[in-house]
């Protein structure tokens, strides 16, 4: 069953993602880098993550799967670096 989900790590900060295989070992691509420069040595040691699928549906074609991934990043701001770890579509300030 086709998703988008939600990660959260300990830091608070989020990735949205897409699932079109129903995976329960599946947490998505986000940048191992990024995600390692903001947690302590402590939170990796020991780390929780939390999923949580914020959308389903029976059957959904890939263009139609990537548009709804976008509109979750873009509602949740999970592209802004301060709040997440997507990195597309680009965050822009409101001034920018």
């Amino acid at each position: 069953m086709p998703s988008i989900y939600k990660i959260t790590y300990p830091n608070g900060k989020i990735y949205i993602g897409q699932d079109s295989t129903d995976s329960v070992n599946y947490f998505g691509s986000a940048s191992s880098d990024l995600i390692e420069k903001d947690l302590t040595h402590e939170q990796l040691v020991k780390l929780t993550i939390t999923k949580e699928i914020l959308w389903y549906v029976e059957s959904v074609d890939s263009v139609a799967l990537n548009a709804k991934e976008t509109e979750w990043i873009l509602k949740l701001e999970s592209n802004n670096p301060s709040i997440g770890y997507n990195r597309w579509p680009k965050f822009k300030l409101a001034d920018d």
